[in-house]
């Protein structure tokens, strides 16, 4: 049976946790994937290798610059097409091809800030950007209720809700069954009720709806 277990998680994305009195830039952070991040074993290890390849994660600059570019209130997204499903330790999801969608709020240099702290925090998951764009980034979060809607220009929509009683499908038996794929303090798992990307340089789209596959947060760096 596969487990994932924290002493043996890929070092995909993962960065040394920085507290938000230490950082010099704060933000929300949302993530959804094709595959239940919170799930039962009777359900997750049916997945592994059939889905969970694909992912979506936003940053939300509430406070703070990158590299002396101020980037308050700007927000970046990366689309990640990995090789295998994401978070398996016992599998390799690289080499991953990614997409960057940059707020068009964002001036160029806040746009370069903003792809460079998509990189940094994404690690190796982002190392083969493909292309990046920009687009309108509506992004509305709720943590406390794990809501969240994003319309990202005509690239992608993503929309969550908290979990519920209704959401468990082994009998109780839900846990983490894959980690975030950054490493965020506070995150808490989401139901996902749309999850599309619909844009190019991927060679892939999808659609994974109502799934237990999102994590809500933030993030400091």
């Amino acid at each position: 049976m596969r487990k994932v277990l924290l002493s043996t998680v890929l070092a995909i994305a993962l960065v040394v946790p920085v507290t938000a009195t230490d950082a010099t830039i704060v933000g929300d952070y949302v993530e959804s994937r094709t595959a239940d991040v919170y799930a039962g074993p009777c359900h997750s290890n049916s997945e592994v290798n059939l889905a969970g390849q694909e992912a979506i994660m936003v940053w939300r600059v509430s406070e703070g610059s990158w590299e002396g570019v101020s980037l308050k209130g700007l927000s970046v997204m990366a689309v990640i097409k990995a090789r295998a499903t994401l978070g398996d330790p016992f599998a390799n999801p690289l080499p991953a091809r990614s997409l960057l969608v940059v707020d068009n709020r964002a001036s160029k240099s806040q746009q370069q800030a903003l792809v460079q702290l998509a990189r940094s925090m994404g690690g190796d998951l982002l190392d083969n950007v493909v292309a990046v764009e920009s687009a309108e980034l509506k992004l509305e979060m709720d943590r406390a209720s794990q809501t969240v809607s994003l319309q990202a220009g005509d690239f992608a929509t993503l929309n969550t809700r908290a979990l519920a009683k209704k959401d468990l499908m082994c009998g109780g038996t839900e846990e983490v069954a894959l980690l975030p794929l950054i490493s965020i303090p506070d995150a808490a798992p989401a139901f996902t009720v749309r999850h599309e990307f619909r844009g190019k340089g991927l060679d892939s789209t999808w659609s994974s709806p109502s799934r237990r596959s999102a994590f809500i947060g933030t993030f400091a760096q």
